[in-house]
This record gives C-alpha cells, sequence and structure tokens, in this order.
C-alpha cells in the first residue's frame, strides 16, 4: 500500500476506530463501567447546620464529645499512675 491508498486507509483507521469502540461498548457506559453504591448517599453525608438551633446544637455536641474524650484521658492517666504506683511499692518490698 502506498501513496493515496495509505491515506485514505489512516484516514479510515482514525474516523472509524472511535466510532467502531463507540458502537462496540453501547451508550450505557455509565451502569456498565460504574462502581455499585461508590458514592455515599445523602442521608448518609455530613449537613452543613443552616441556622441558630442547628449550629447550637453542632456545638453542644462537639462539646460533649471533647469533654467526653477528656475525661476518658484523664481517666486512662489515673489508672496509669496508679498501676505504676502499684509496681514501684511492689518493688521496695
Amino acid at each position: 500500500m502506498g501513496g493515496l491508498n495509505l491515506e485514505v486507509f489512516k484516514f479510515g483507521m482514525y474516523v472509524m476506530f472511535p466510532i467502531g469502540i463507540m458502537y462496540y461498548f453501547g451508550t450505557n457506559l455509565d451502569n456498565r463501567f460504574s462502581v455499585h453504591d461508590f458514592w455515599p448517599k445523602p442521608e448518609e453525608c455530613n449537613k452543613l447546620p443552616r441556622d441558630r438551633e442547628e449550629v447550637k446544637a453542632e456545638y453542644e455536641r462537639i462539646v460533649a464529645r471533647q469533654r467526653f474524650r477528656q475525661a476518658q484521658l484523664q481517666e486512662e492517666q489515673r489508672q496509669r499512675a496508679l498501676l505504676q504506683g502499684n509496681q514501684s511499692n511492689g518493688n521496695d518490698s
């Protein structure tokens, strides 16, 4: 193949190859190549508080969670201190 025939063949390939791919795979590409339940549902997403009461409730929730974590941390530190105290008393005997 040479000359004009090669150019016609290349042009045909450039035009027909994408058309052939689109014809082969069809039009429902979203259904065929999508991952089921990839995006979270709206009820599973975080929602921004819009009015004053929602902001206040969210603030109270955050403060309560922080206080709970601080109480847990203090309890762990207290238990660690008691454990270290018991270990040091046991080593002195």
